[in-house]
């Protein structure tokens, strides 16, 4: 379908992402489409073609953290398309499926102008139903309730292969591209039946694809303990309560909602599905940040912890680690830290997110072309108007987003030298498929990205993060 015609109409609604954002003259973003609609707990339908809403709420959810956008919906289902304003030939599609644990987030939080404009890309930002609105799989809501939320996605894929020519983007040349939550539905795309011929790329920011799922026995546990918690017997008293009841008693967190394996949407683990080479092949660009943790333990500093000691390390460390708190210590003394809460985030970082990692490039570098990373960058930006902690957060979780992204809960990245070394490695991968750097194939390249002259080199990402201690664990 040409929509040029359509699209002449909605000057309107040509809007840049985010409540703060201005049009620029070197991009156009389409804000607000509706990609499909659905009453709560429904599976996404597919709605007619319209021009942009100008409008982009978030899906309901808590408003704890800063990746909450105030302005929320439960008619939240749509997607902005940013595109460079000269047009050109059909140009390599990047579709971002953001972070926040399932609870949290939205597209609007990430302004791709310049990723779009160096990268001569087309991007697209989307929502999708969060905590109990995507991911509650009570017994009767249907077999893939819990999962409701990868439904969305899907269902925002089928409209971008269906309408993003219209857009100057090449439907046969399609990205996907998530972080932390959305690198983990990555993973679960890369699995899913329903997935197949979606998407031709796939980049898995922060996150690993053995871990982050839950089996049907404990999602429908964890989805008849909200349901007792609002007073409901059935699945229509929990149709009958708001949504600010839902999201009050689901709470705040970070652990609640993950996709369920199990049903026709993700009928085996991502893992399962790699290991035994029956997931959607296409090559994937994987990696995650040096310091994963220490924005977590940072954060506990702001709420009010104080700074960790080294009389307390020890026990922290047994607290974190149980049985192996002697050896952790052993392998993570003070001495080769820069304080106790860096050697504490340290350890996290090596357990809880680098083996994973590692071990999900392992299982698909045996079937697919898989390019490795890691952002290491130590001068990174910060929430604004949030004092520092009282050690450096370095290349903690999600600070690498503003290296690719106007993100609105962070401060702008300074580094213009690693930006641009990001983006053009990003996009080039979107184009051809190779970021540029070796394939990881059995672990024997890394690409460490920081700024500076010898900020992008090759490391021993095995030796760096004590792989061999963790895989015994």
């Amino acid at each position: 379908m040409n929509l040029k015609p359509l699209l002449l109409t909605a000057v309107a609604g040509l809007l840049s992402l985010g409540a703060d954002a201005e049009p620029t003259a070197e991009t156009r973003t389409y804000t607000g489409i509706r990609y499909a609609q659905a009453e709560r707990w429904d599976p996404p339908r597919p709605v007619p073609l319209a021009p942009p809403t100008g409008e982009m709420p978030a899906c309901p959810q808590p408003m704890d953290i800063p990746l909450a956008p105030p302005d929320q919906s439960e008619n939240c289902l749509r997607l902005n398309v940013t595109t460079p304003a000269t047009p050109g030939r059909r140009r390599p599609v990047l579709v971002y499926l953001h972070g926040g644990s399932f609870n949290y987030g939205a597209g609007a939080n990430y302004r791709p102008d310049t990723l779009v404009t160096r990268g001569d890309v087309v991007a697209v930002t989307i929502n999708y139903r969060l905590g109990p609105f995507g991911f509650l799989a009570h017994p009767e809501l249907g077999p893939d309730a819990g999962n409701l939320g990868l439904a969305d996605q899907q269902a925002a894929l089928r409209w971008v292969r269906d309408n993003i020519a219209g857009f100057g983007g090449d439907p046969h040349n399609v990205t996907i591209m998530g972080q932390s939550a959305g690198g983990y539905s990555v993973c679960a795309h890369l699995a899913s039946p329903h997935s197949a011929g979606l998407f031709h790329r796939a980049i898995v920011q922060s996150a690993g694809c053995t871990q982050g799922y839950r089996d049907q026995v404990e999602a429908e546990q964890q989805a008849l303990g909200l349901a007792a918690a609002l007073g409901c017997a059935d699945a229509a008293c929990l149709r009958g309560r708001t949504a600010a009841e839902l999201v009050a008693a689901s709470g705040a967190g970070h652990d609640e909602y993950r996709p369920v394996v199990g049903g026709e949407l993700l009928p085996v683990s991502p893992a399962e599905a790699i290991a035994t080479g029956r997931f959607n092949r296409v090559p994937v660009l994987i990696g995650g940040n040096h310091d994963e943790e220490a924005g977590r333990l940072a954060g506990l500093e702001l709420a009010g912890m104080p700074p960790l000691t080294a009389a307390a390390y020890p026990a922290a460390v047994a607290e974190n680690f149980d049985a192996a708190a002697e050896d952790v210590l052993a392998r993570y003394p003070l001495t080769d830290h820069g304080s106790p809460s860096e050697a504490l985030a340290a350890a996290l970082t090596d357990r809880n997110w680098a083996l994973q990692i590692d071990e999900s490039r392992r299982l698909l570098a045996r079937h697919v072309p898989v390019y490795a990373y890691e952002f290491a960058e130590r001068d990174t930006p910060w929430f604004p108007g949030a004092p520092s902690a009282s050690f450096p957060a370095g290349a903690s979780h999600m600070l690498e987003l503003p290296y690719l992204f106007s993100v609105r809960y962070l401060t702008p990245a300074t580094q213009e030298d690693l930006r641009n070394t990001m983006i053009d490695r990003w996009t080039r991968f979107a184009r051809t498929g190779d970021p540029g750097w070796q394939c990881f194939r059995d672990g024997r390249y890394v690409l460490s990205l920081a700024s500076g002259l010898d900020g992008v080199h090759r490391t021993d990402y095995e030796t760096d993060h004590k792989l061999a201690f963790w895989r015994e664990r």
